[in-house]
């Protein structure tokens, strides 16, 4: 693997390994969307992921053009951050937050699928929980993914992925597929929803309760019944009955037309011992319909493609579009090439019956028990580093945020024994075990609840590109996405996230349940000084009586917002002009809780620094009264080592520097001025 040096000596990361950690994330995804995107879309699922494919190109080129400019971890709360105010960046960071917990979730739960076809009765939710825990602990430690780890992982997963393409294509010409009968253009178009024997009845909590409700279902139908609690789900569900007629499909044993709108219920036939039957519920689409639905689950195909993103920085030079290529391959020939393989080994209607460990029960099909043994083996091991990379990728994005006072800083508290940010583990934990027990480990749910999460980050990294375009425009950049791409990718994924809320309005309440409560917190944070100085109001419009009695609140508060504001931040400028350091000042004034700037221009020779620089902050100063600007001249040269030197000087953070927009002939990128954020 090759690497070279950072500033501080670490290696970074090249090609290979960077493709790793972030191809674990999104090939571990082809395990379930596969299923997703066929009971969505039926034989169409392949084309809905060659158009997923399409659309991921024209992000290459979005992604490539803001991490260009800007090449700091942070994905799309650093685009925005840089782009726009903080507000608006929070929201993108809260969403990002939300996705890596459902990633943690649906990995975890897909890890413990996958294991569960070795391991018969093994408890689900309780094993994802201890998964959860077992990476929580990991982290805590300081144990985090390794490149040489990560790389093991996803060539073991490429070749266990080929092996499988292989074995399908030869047991395509040794047997008769289901190609043909999959692909009747004669016959309709179904979505399927998978019920079981829980959600008919809440008290069934066994695998051989579940089973008897199934069996009892079945029995009503084959006497022409449309049994009472299967009825109220599908109203539930939004699902039109038209009619309560029950008819046998002439031909099969298990399966009912119901009504007559189109409605069928297929029943499975067989399943292993230990195993839940489970109840497909098949409903007619037009090919559009299917097609746009299939596209909208077939996202979920893409997770982690923003993951690279988020550590640019670790990166050799160069390596980032590669990473961004690489990943585009690997979803345009996997995806599509896993859902061929599905049509072609299993009827299209019983695909959801194996939605929690499809590839595993296809290689038992094409090759027996040694390639359903490798495969599930080898989901584990994948599935199980994207929860790793959720863990770790959470906790820079929680510390990067806290340190720009988006959050309580009590999360910045490190562990005595191992220097970690433990708080911030312990409490992803606690939300993501929260997540798996609200949903209770659906996959439907928690795909819906991710890819809701996931596409809006895409939107907003989408529109971060376009506030680069419009307002950084002079800020170098080594490639730039043509408008075109930037407008058909946005209203793409912005319209699969529309599709998948209006699909399933349930799964939307539970993603705004996490995600309102999250922008809560970091919206009383951006606006706490506010917050504050409301209450001290109220506590000091009461009575005498009162204040003394509250005295002591009023103190505290005022003592609070005091430390808010004492927070000095800083602003280099080159003699600008100022209208540019007017909008510096108002930034600053909205976005940052602190009275204080310090206005820093640096010179070879200070006495050429002219007198109309003073003149003018002397200006903004009677302007803005509530503001204390502070002017300072420096001699030297303005470099990364004077931020750093500066920063540990002043007890400044960095991300609390800020600068203008640069041109070409300016010497640094933004990484190397380790995280010195552009306001103007």
């Amino acid at each position: 693997m090759a690497s070279s040096e950072s500033s501080g000596g670490k290696k970074k990361l090249g090609q290979l390994a960077a493709t790793a950690i972030c191809g674990n994330d999104i090939t571990s995804s082809c395990l379930y969307v596969s299923a997703l995107a066929t009971m969505a879309a039926g034989h169409l699922s392949p084309f809905s992921l060659l158009i997923v494919a399409a659309v991921l190109y024209l992000f290459r080129k979005i992604y490539a053009e803001v991490v260009g400019a800007l090449p700091l971890n942070g994905g799309a709360y650093n685009a925005l951050l840089n782009t726009t105010s903080k507000s608006r960046a929070s929201i993108a960071a809260c969403l990002t937050l939300l996705s890596y917990m459902a990633t943690a979730v649906i990995s975890a739960i897909e890890a413990v699928h996958y294991v569960g076809n070795l391991w018969d009765g093994l408890p689900t939710i309780a094993v994802t929980i201890g998964l959860l825990a077992v990476f929580m602990v990991l982290t805590i430690v300081g144990i985090t993914e390794s490149a040489k780890v990560a790389i093991g992982i996803f060539l073991t997963h490429l070749v266990t992925l080929g092996l499988l393409i292989i074995t399908g294509v030869v047991w395509f010409f040794s047997n008769d597929s289901h190609l043909d009968d999959n692909f009747d253009m004669q016959a309709p178009i179904q979505r399927q929803m998978i019920v079981s024997g829980k959600m008919l009845d809440r008290a069934a909590r066994t695998a051989e309760r579940k089973n008897e409700v199934i069996a009892g279902v079945e029995t009503e139908l084959r006497q022409g019944t449309l049994p009472e609690s299967l009825k109220a789900l599908l109203e539930e569900k939004g699902v039109v009955v038209e009619g309560e007629e029950v008819s046998a499909v002439e031909g099969e044993s298990h399966r009912w037309r119901i009504g007559t709108g189109g409605l069928e219920v297929l029943i499975q036939s067989e399943v292993e011992e230990g195993e839940e039957r489970g109840l497909a519920v098949l409903t007619e689409s037009s090919l559009m319909v299917a097609l746009f639905f299939g596209f909208c689950a077939a996202m979920l195909g893409i997770s982690g493609f923003e993951s690279s993103a988020n550590f640019v920085e670790e990166q050799q030079p160069g390596v980032f579009p590669k990473t961004l290529r690489n990943m585009w391959i690997a979803v345009s020939i996997l995806n599509p090439a896993m859902a061929l393989l599905t049509l072609t080994v299993l009827p299209v209607d019983e695909v959801g019956f194996h939605k929690g460990h499809l590839l595993a029960h296809i290689g038992q099909l094409t090759a027996g028990g040694w390639l359903k043994f490798l495969i599930s083996i080898d989901a584990a091991l994948v599935l199980s580093g994207a929860v790793l990379t959720s863990y770790v990728g959470v906790t820079g994005l929680v510390h990067r945020m806290t340190l720009d006072r988006c959050l309580p800083q009590f999360l910045l508290k490190r562990n005595k024994r191992f220097g970690t940010t433990h708080r911030i583990v312990i409490a992803f934990f606690l939300l993501a075990v929260s997540v798996l027990l609200v949903t209770g480990g659906a996959l439907e749910a928690l795909a819906g609840v991710y890819t809701l999460s996931f596409l809006l980050v895409m939107v907003l990294f989408a529109v971060g590109n376009i506030l680069l375009k419009v307002r950084r425009e002079r800020l170098p950049r080594p490639e730039r996405a043509p408008w075109i791409f930037v407008v058909i990718a946005t209203v793409a994924v912005a319209a699969a996230a529309v599709g998948i809320a209006i699909d399933q309005p349930e799964y939307f309440l539970v993603f705004l349940y996490y995600f309102i409560p999250a922008l809560a917190v970091v919206m009383v944070m951006l606006w706490r000084v506010g917050l504050l100085k409301s209450i001290l109001g109220i506590v000091q419009y009461h009575s005498r009586w009162v204040l003394q009695f509250f005295g002591h609140i009023s103190k505290g508060i005022e003592s609070k917002i005091e430390e808010i504001n004492s927070q000095q931040v800083v602003f280099f400028t080159r003699g600008d002009m100022v209208d540019n350091l007017r909008r510096a000042v108002e930034y600053v004034r909205d976005n940052e809780q602190t009275k204080r700037i310090k206005v820093v221009t640096v010179a070879e020779d200070i006495s050429k620094i002219s007198d109309k620089l003073e003149q003018d902050l002397a200006v903004l100063d009677q302007a803005y009264p509530e503001i204390d600007l502070e002017f300072v001249k420096m001699e030297g040269t303005f470099s990364p080592a004077l931020i750093n030197r500066l920063s540990e000087e002043w007890k400044i953070p960095k991300n609390l520097m800020f600068i203008g927009s640069h041109g070409e002939k300016f010497k640094y990128d933004q990484a190397s001025l380790g995280g010195v954020r552009l306001i103007i």
